[in-house]
């Protein structure tokens, strides 16, 4: 699972960022508020490189972030959600923060600020991996990749983008001045995430090497459809096969309309990241993790490397790690209902109608025709199967317990 940046289905935009691995608020009247906002704050809002294109093919624009993004084009946003499930979907995610940690000591000076185990990665390997605080909360989750390059790649969310950013600056601080070797080089390149089933044959018309000997969660660098020095992560938020393509800004343009000409593909907004990462049981940072969650509570353990767990070197070790064995108050669930959508900030009941916690993000769900959501609730409640009930209009509404994804991912292994 990615937890990547989006908007969050229902209306209300997230407090921070993914992400991505990116978070239908498209729909209805809190995406035409939006839109209307987006309008009148324009000229504020910061422009990736593809606005103009965005803007040319019709791109609805709202303001996420901080930056002027497409939450839908002329396609609905279930006909979007739809075609990327069964075909294959083009998402600008330039907005997302890019960084490169240099120098002799750049394994060392990531894994003093992230849970997962930086050195065990293979050549070209990446990793989901949290930002922590000394109590556990997660600062921001990112993808960090070990290329063969001399640095480590690393995406973060771009609404985390400045404290991210602050954050591992104060950290290089710390290792210059006790002499160790590293240095940080914040990206200005574009960024395309490629999603859906038809990608690997369409993006393999451009490429000179098979796509087959990438697999899921690895990266390289190759010229596609004639454009030099592109990353190529094999990586997504939709759950689907698909790849994140970092491009010169100079270039996307280019890059995106060769890939457009395939008739398999189309673009796709915010509008349908966000329902596709749901359906695929994937976090959005400040919805459903943020400094006020652990690792543990949010049922991302699996992010922490085994080495990490045992030397308990990462921050926030001493709070997490016991929490790995013992119970927590609570635990991020998914939640299957019928009925009125479930939203964010839904209460959600035990069967008795007492409240055990809250739902973090939900929406209809286009492949399932039921309404799917997350949340946080009492641990003694969290087994899947649990009958519960959620709020909705002051009215308690049968919901149960279920197993994430809501709909199988279907990453690309080899």
């Amino acid at each position: 699972m990615w937890a990547r940046l989006g908007v969050a289905v229902g209306g209300s935009m997230p407090r921070a960022s993914r992400s991505g691995w990116l978070h239908a608020s498209g729909a209805g009247c809190a995406g035409k508020r939006q839109q209307r906002q987006a309008s009148s704050a324009e000229v504020a809002l910061k422009k990736t490189p593809l606005f103009d294109f965005h803007k040319a093919h019709d791109g609805k624009m709202v303001n996420f972030a901080g930056w002027s993004l497409p939450v839908q084009y002329k396609d609905s946003h279930i006909v979007s959600h739809m075609h990327t499930r069964e075909h294959c979907s083009i998402f600008d995610v330039s907005h997302m923060l890019q960084t490169k940690v240099h120098g002799k000591d750049r394994v060392k000076f990531m894994e003093s600020l992230v849970v997962a185990d930086i050195a065990e990665l293979k050549t070209n390997q990446g990793t989901l991996s949290l930002f922590t605080n000394e109590k556990g909360g997660i600062i921001d989750d990112l993808i960090v990749t070990k290329t063969d390059q001399g640095y480590l790649y690393v995406v973060s969310n771009a609404g985390c983008a400045e404290k991210d950013s602050v954050h591992m600056k104060v950290r290089l601080a710390e290792f210059k001045a006790a002499g160790l070797d590293v240095d940080l080089e914040f990206l200005d390149e574009a960024l395309l995430a490629v999603q859906g089933p038809s990608m690997s044959r369409v993006l393999q018309e451009g490429l000179k090497d098979n796509l087959n000997k990438l697999t899921f969660m690895t990266s390289t660098v190759a010229t596609v459809f004639g454009v030099p020095d592109c990353r190529i992560t094999r990586c997504g938020y939709t759950g689907e096969d698909g790849v994140e393509i970092s491009v010169s800004r100079l270039r996307a343009v280019e890059l995106i309309e060769k890939l457009l000409a395939n008739s398999e593909v189309k673009l796709a907004g915010l509008a349908a990241r966000d329902s596709l990462r749901l359906e695929a049981g994937l976090c959005l940072y400040g919805n459903d993790i943020d400094e006020t969650t652990t690792p543990v509570e949010a049922t991302l353990v699996w992010t922490i490397g085994k080495r990490r767990r045992k030397d308990k070197d990462f921050p926030g070790a001493e709070i997490v790690v016991p929490q790995i064995k013992a119970k927590t108050v609570r635990k991020r669930v998914g939640l299957v209902s019928t009925g009125p959508p479930v939203r964010q900030h839904t209460p959600i009941l035990s069967p008795d109608g007492k409240v055990i916690g809250e739902v973090t993000s939900g929406c209809p769900s286009p492949c399932l025709k039921k309404n799917v959501a997350m949340g946080y609730v009492d641990s003694e409640f969290a087994k899947n199967g649990t009958d519960i009930q959620v709020e909705i209009r002051k009215k308690a509404v049968r919901a149960v317990v279920s197993r994430m994804p809501f709909v199988p991912t279907n990453y690309y292994m080899g």
